[in-house]
């Protein structure tokens, strides 16, 4: 797939951000506990395989979690990454998620970094920001889609089309529409 030609669409970031604004935070639901209970697991699978030695079937990259934002830019990162380096900005207390503790949100932190923006080659801004979704989402499976689509695409389409990119949104465990969780076709052809 050449991740290069994705662009995010303003019409379905726009309407993926309000859904998310509006959406009520519900983690005492067994839908939402239970898709976030195969995000955390398949999660943990993925960093596991990021940090596992590359003499073990790994790749091999030592994770730093940093209390300030570690690189100015996704070449940064990238120049990093490619030194078997990646470091993630930690979870302020602030940021507390409803289900994921702060190790588990500086997990998924690092593989989405890693699995979404640096094996697609793309930044962080919104284009970068859908490319890295498209390209994370399909290491996921099942119900876990959901979880990591509002991880990733709905928080991102929050900040970048609600919020015009000066204020993330609030952590919620939140299981948006089907629709939102669906690789549009024009992206897998």
């Amino acid at each position: 797939m050449d991740y290069s030609k994705i662009m995010a669409d303003p019409v379905d970031g726009t309407r993926i951000g309000h859904l998310y604004t509006r959406a009520v935070s519900r983690p005492d639901l067994p839908s939402v506990r239970d898709a976030y209970g195969a995000f955390i697991r398949q999660t943990d699978w993925q960093y596991d395989l990021l940090t596992r030695p590359v003499s073990k079937g790994g790749y091999g990259v030592t994770v730093t979690v940093t209390e300030a934002d570690p690189y100015p830019d996704a070449d940064a990162m990238f120049a990093d990454v490619r030194e078997g380096r990646l470091r993630v900005y930690a979870t302020s207390p602030d940021q507390a998620h409803p289900i994921l503790s702060a190790d588990q949100n500086d997990r998924f932190r690092a593989v989405h970094d890693y699995f979404g923006h640096f094996v697609s080659g793309r930044g962080f801004d919104r284009h970068g920001e859908e490319a890295a979704w498209v390209c994370h989402s399909r290491l996921y499976y099942g119900p876990a889609v959901r979880a990591m689509t509002t991880e990733t695409r709905a928080q991102s389409s929050t900040f970048i089309w609600i919020n015009g990119g000066k204020e993330f949104p609030p952590q919620k465990a939140v299981l948006l529409p089907e629709w939102v969780s669906t690789v549009p076709v024009k992206w897998l052809v």
